[in-house]
């Protein structure tokens, strides 16, 4: 499968105050989501953001909520975001048969929430390097899980160029000069 930008939506699942301390490649993971973001934007993605239990595990960090801008915050206790009653009515409201899902933990909440749209049957590809767990370990394990129950584990610039699938053009410069 290949993504289209005009089949995609964009899920960042509890990437929060929090919870970005103890993750590995913590700064990567941020970095790369705003990435996808922007790229959202510019692509006309739709994006949703979760956050798990704010009262403790506080606000979506920053520098994400910067890049969100108008971009949907649902609140949840459920880990898959797909458990979630007003969280699964907005992401098939979007009427897009395509995810991409980035955020944290890799094997707790990406995992049951990726997990949940594949089983539900949507095509789903999980970013590699805009998902983290406490442990190396954990995201290992989280993401060949996945890959074996047919989720696509790719990477942020894959993401761009897919979404692009040609150089040239405005969108080609604005994404490309992301990555560089």
């Amino acid at each position: 499968m290949l993504l289209d930008h005009a089949r995609s939506a964009l899920l960042i699942v509890d990437v929060q105050d929090r919870l970005m301390p103890a993750m590995a490649d913590r700064d990567d993971v941020v970095a790369n989501t705003v990435i996808l973001m922007r790229a959202a934007h510019r692509m006309a993605v739709p994006i949703v953001l979760s956050r798990q239990y704010p009262k403790g595990l506080g606000d979506v960090v920053e520098p994400v909520r910067d890049a969100a801008g108008d971009a949907p915050v649902y609140d949840k206790l459920a880990f898959s975001c797909f458990a979630d009653e007003a969280l699964r009515h907005a992401l098939l409201d979007l009427g897009r048969d395509q995810f991409v899902v980035a955020g944290v933990e890799a094997h707790v909440c990406v995992l049951q929430s990726a997990a949940d749209l594949i089983g539900e049957g949507y095509q789903t590809a999980v970013v590699e390097d805009a998902v983290s767990s406490r442990r190396a370990a954990s995201k290992v394990t989280a993401l060949a899980r996945l890959a074996r129950h047919n989720g696509d584990i790719v990477t942020t610039e894959m993401v761009l160029f897919e979404w692009l699938r040609e150089a040239g053009g405005d969108a080609f410069k604005e994404l490309s000069s992301l990555i560089r």
